[in-house]
């Protein structure tokens, strides 16, 4: 069966990727005498012209039981969340969830606090008054991708504009944050109203887990950082994390570091810890004596616990003059475990932060080519001698064999000893005197 094409926001015409399985199961559900929409983020990434394979369907004017012997036609189905009426369907190469237009309503703290009432009476009108934001609120009926918007939402994601659907978007506090990542993702910002709204919750039901997940959204999905910074601070959440603070004073400037970051980021070869500390750390660059206290508040990821804090602290004490020092390069090498998160730092830092002495700006540059040129950027330097290689030389493990090692690395990091070799040779000549 051919997928249907639709018209995005653009006025282009888009054929998005749909399973032929799925337009197959969406015939069925219809002559079945069901209703089958593709709903949430599927919806908003089609209308933008962009590629989903995120598939969330929602079946209306049909029963569990109905709609059961249906779906086991085409594969193995598994009923994964009785409570809230969601349907797991595996087939080969593919997977797909199908749920049941619900309603929630809040009934204690945290964000399992809910009862979820399934009513495959319901309207999609009723049914989305429970979704966070008008952008999401959307369906596409299948198979013809009939679109419905009953709060507008294609209107809002014209206007770049981040809308709360309805009074329950204030029982789930972690819409907050949701806001701050959507506004950095899709390039927009916040309704008044939805500031309002915002300003009256507080995060202090979230766990780390779920904070967390949200921080990384905003900062490590494609995107421009500095809007969700903007949504932060119009939702006064500098307040909540007072340990992210302004770059020299300015938020805009902290702003302008954050999409230099996600710049660099995606162009940079990064493992995915790199990218996630490198992150971290345009966030925290206002200041690095409170980034440990704002990272232990929202993770346990001992490497950002570690590396981050690192970074930012040579980040600040860094003395222009350290690219003429390759001895002094190597010791901040040891001291920071490598330096290519502190050189991709240093480039999102604004014009002048770093002007040398002779009035030049290209201080960036410069690190990078030293740090290049000496092998840091990957790792610090590690002691060419051993404890197994003193050992072969006759030394015992003890305090003579920890000043042996210790003096030659300060050698080795002066560039007074080049290699293996010349920290042997070193080496004999110390044991001998």
């Amino acid at each position: 069966m051919k997928t249907p094409a639709i018209q995005t926001l653009a006025g282009v015409s888009f054929e998005p990727e749909l399973p032929g399985r799925l337009l197959g199961i969406a015939d069925d559900i219809r002559a079945a005498g069901g209703r089958a929409f593709l709903v949430g983020g599927w919806v908003r990434d089609a209308l933008l012209g962009k590629p989903c394979r995120d598939y969330d369907i929602e079946v209306y004017d049909m029963t569990q039981d109905s709609l059961l012997p249906i779906l086991s036609k085409y594969g193995r189905t598994n009923l994964v969340g009785k409570a809230f009426g969601v349907i797991h369907l595996a087939m080969k190469g593919l997977s797909l969830d199908f749920s049941f237009p619900r309603t929630e309503s809040k009934v204690g703290y945290g964000h399992r606090g809910f009862v979820v009432h399934t009513d495959e009476k319901l309207s999609f009108k009723e049914a989305a008054l429970r979704r966070d934001f008008t952008i999401n609120a959307m369906g596409m009926e299948l198979p013809e991708l009939t679109l419905c918007d009953p709060y507008g939402g294609i209107d809002d994601l014209k206007a770049h504009t981040l809308r709360h659907v309805g009074p329950a978007f204030a029982e789930d506090s972690l819409r907050i944050l949701r806001g701050v990542q959507f506004a950095s993702r899709f390039g927009c910002t916040l309704a008044p109203e939805t500031v309002e709204i915002c300003r009256t919750l507080s995060l202090d039901d979230l766990s780390v887990e779920r904070l967390f997940e949200e921080f990384k959204k905003w900062l490590l999905k494609p995107g421009k950082p500095s809007l969700g910074l903007r949504a932060f601070l119009d939702i006064k959440l500098d307040g909540y994390f007072p340990e992210i603070r302004p770059f020299e004073n300015s938020w805009e400037t902290l702003g302008a570091v954050l999409d230099c970051m996600a710049e660099l980021r995606d162009r940079s070869a990064l493992t995915d810890a790199q990218k996630m500390e490198f992150a971290f750390a345009a966030l925290l660059a206002g200041g690095a004596d409170t980034a440990l206290k704002f990272l232990e508040r929202i993770t346990n990821e001992t490497h950002l616990l570690k590396v981050v804090p690192l970074v930012l602290g040579a980040f600040h004490d860094l003395d222009v003059s350290v690219v003429d020092s390759d001895p002094a390069l190597r010791r901040l090498a040891v001291k920071i475990g490598g330096l290519k998160l502190l050189c991709l730092l240093v480039q999102c830092a604004p014009h002048g932060f770093f002007a040398c002495a002779d009035g030049n700006d290209d201080f960036a540059e410069r690190l990078y080519a030293a740090s290049s040129r000496l092998g840091l950027l990957e790792a610090a330097p590690q002691p060419y001698l051993t404890g197994k290689k003193l050992m072969e030389l006759g030394v015992r493990p003890g305090k003579q064999m920890g000043e042996i090692i210790k003096a030659s690395f300060e050698l080795q990091l002066d560039g007074k000893i080049c290699s293996v070799e010349e920290a042997l040779a070193w080496a004999r000549a110390a044991i001998s005197t």
